[in-house]
């Protein structure tokens, strides 16, 4: 993805928390696209530790600053959510087999139901493979230090919202 393309792409996910490795694939989608939209999204087979609203916030300060990027969230279908904001691309980073084998199959039928949005895997970058949101949320959990996986601005952002759950 080294020439530009004209249009918009989303990167979608459940980002629960945003990590170093999403916005990799977020400033790699902005080489090729005018607009990216990070869409905060809902997947009912996972259990959240923060809300939707929570992750939207934390992904806000995340990419604050980042220039062609919007953050939406949507408790809606991927392929419908691309229909209605116009994209041309669906970009999703990979990690491993795993990662691939799945997004593969979401690729399939979120192109079957909207062929206008071309799903595109970009490979981790190295050093970044072994960055997940499970992660950070298992040491954060644990009290441990994250500030290898995310940025200062999402960290201070993830302690105001757990403060104000006490």
């Amino acid at each position: 993805m080294d020439k530009k393309v004209r249009g918009a792409a989303i990167v979608p996910g459940s980002f629960d928390p945003i990590t170093n490795g999403h916005i990799n694939i977020v400033k790699r989608a902005l080489e090729s696209y005018d607009k990216v939209y990070l869409a905060v999204m809902i997947n009912a087979e996972k259990r959240y530790t923060f809300s939707l609203e929570e992750r939207r916030r934390i992904a806000e300060a995340a990419l604050r600053g980042l220039e062609g990027v919007e953050v939406i969230s949507s408790d809606g279908y991927l392929w419908k959510l691309a229909e209605e904001l116009g994209v041309c691309a669906i970009v999703k980073g990979v990690r491993n087999e795993t990662d691939r084998e799945y997004e593969m199959k979401m690729a399939r039928y979120n192109e079957e139901r909207n062929p206008d949005a071309k799903t595109i895997l970009l490979e981790t970058e190295k050093g970044l493979e072994e960055v997940s949101s499970t992660l950070v949320r298992e040491k954060l959990l644990a009290g441990e230090d994250i500030s290898e996986y995310l940025p200062e601005a999402a960290i201070a952002e993830i302690s105001a919202i757990l403060a104000g759950r006490r």
